[in-house]
């Protein structure tokens, strides 16, 4: 019997539901069984981003693991104190700005409206109207798409380049 163990371990944590969504869909797309990599995903079910933050760094306490990262909205509670804070607990940030329906706007190609729920509804279609679920970013989000969007997301280069390095 071979038991096999991870040589590497990531923890991202999303800001919420939609995040963690997206987040499982790459980990699928990305993260083979038995490819030396364990990626966990955790929600800290929003709040903003000094709590995801602080949420992220209590997660740190509980297991230990060679990277960690968080994707959150900079349209609540960002400053440049939450960001030393992470800094200072080796949290890698990985910011939707100003939230991750515009993030995933862009990556599509799209000119993202500039209020919240008009962001929520331009980005809805795009996941059979259900962000939560990691099924509904297969059509949209493939692969190519994702590579593609690395050239003008630097939050989705930095987010493979954690999964895939």
């Amino acid at each position: 019997m071979v038991i096999w163990t991870a040589q590497r371990t990531v923890l991202i944590v999303g800001e919420g539901a939609d995040e963690v969504a997206f987040l499982n869909h790459v980990k699928h797309l990305y993260v083979p069984r038995g490819c030396g990599l364990s990626v966990k995903i955790k929600n800290a079910q929003g709040k903003g981003a000094r709590h995801v933050v602080n949420w992220t760094a209590r997660q740190m306490d509980i297991g230990v693991y060679d990277k960690v990262a968080a994707l959150l909205d900079t349209d609540a509670d960002w400053s440049p104190a939450v960001n030393k804070t992470a800094r200072e607990r080796k949290i890698q940030v990985l910011t939707s700005e100003p939230c991750f329906e515009a993030l995933m706007l862009r990556v599509l190609g799209e000119n993202p409206d500039s209020n919240a729920s008009a962001l929520k509804r331009q980005f809805a279609p795009f996941v059979n109207n259900d962000a939560t679920q990691s099924r509904n970013y297969a059509n949209h989000f493939s692969t190519e798409r994702l590579q593609a969007g690395c050239l003008h997301e630097p939050t989705i280069k930095a987010l493979l380049n954690l999964i895939k390095s």
